[in-house]
């Protein structure tokens, strides 16, 4: 009756027990790092849909690539970029980030499209390919490929120099300061200190600093030939 009404109504309006408080703030501890779980899966899922729906739309190596990366080398005319070029542009926005690769998309757009560059581009990467085990580092050969690499680099830059090419990279840079603007790695590696060009520096930074498995011979050429194109050469 009236006195089992008035102890429910007491009951109900007396403070939880500590336990009782312990034990919701456990519960909610759970309940949240489940949410963060959930959305950190539901984030990676997305983030493989996007990445199968890019291979079907731009194939398999293209389709890697990230979205900045793969839309600068879309309309290229059929075969003129090798396995080799994407495999390149592939690792380097892997470890450098999509900026740098951004940014040396416009390297190979130049050999794909401009005239003369992609038979020079062949024949230097040939010469360095030969450049195996068998080569030691001391042999002419590897100075001489290092002065073939030079020629090209010098010749690649005239060739973009003289395109619209360089205002590509301009707004590239700039659409890619309006989405962080904050800043990021990218665009400090992509950028340097040094007022070296962007895409010079770049492309000597992914040198040093990717996952290459050539010969020490091929090694050193390379080095010979980074030492010219970002420094120059020697002073006489």
């Amino acid at each position: 009756g009236a006195a089992a009404d008035a102890a429910a109504r007491a009951a109900r309006a007396a403070p939880a027990a500590p336990g009782a408080a312990a034990v919701d703030d456990d519960v909610a501890d759970v309940l949240g790092r489940l949410e963060a779980t959930l959305a950190a899966q539901e984030a990676e899922l997305r983030r493989q849909r996007d990445a199968v729906r890019r291979l079907r739309a731009r194939g398999s190596r293209l389709g890697l690539l990230s979205d900045l990366v793969a839309r600068r080398l879309e309309g290229l005319p059929e075969g003129s970029l090798r396995q080799a070029d994407l495999d390149a542009l592939l690792v380097m926005e892997r470890s450098l980030g999509t900026l740098v690769a951004a940014l040396n998309a416009t390297r190979y757009i130049a050999v794909a499209t401009l005239p003369g560059l992609r038979e020079a581009s062949d024949r230097v990467d040939a010469a360095e390919e030969a450049l195996d085990d068998t080569v030691s580092v001391d042999d002419p050969r590897v100075a001489e490929v290092a002065a073939e690499r030079r020629a090209f680099e010098e010749a690649l830059q005239a060739a973009i120099e003289g395109s619209d090419l360089p205002q590509q990279d301009e707004e590239l840079v700039a659409a890619w300061d309006e989405l962080h603007p904050d800043g990021d790695g990218d665009e400090d590696d992509a950028r340097g200190g040094s007022g070296r060009p962007a895409r010079s520096l770049s492309t000597m930074d992914a040198f040093a600093k990717m996952p290459y498995d050539f010969s020490p011979a091929r090694l050193r050429s390379m080095e010979l030939a980074m030492d010219f194109v970002v420094w120059g050469p020697p002073a006489r």
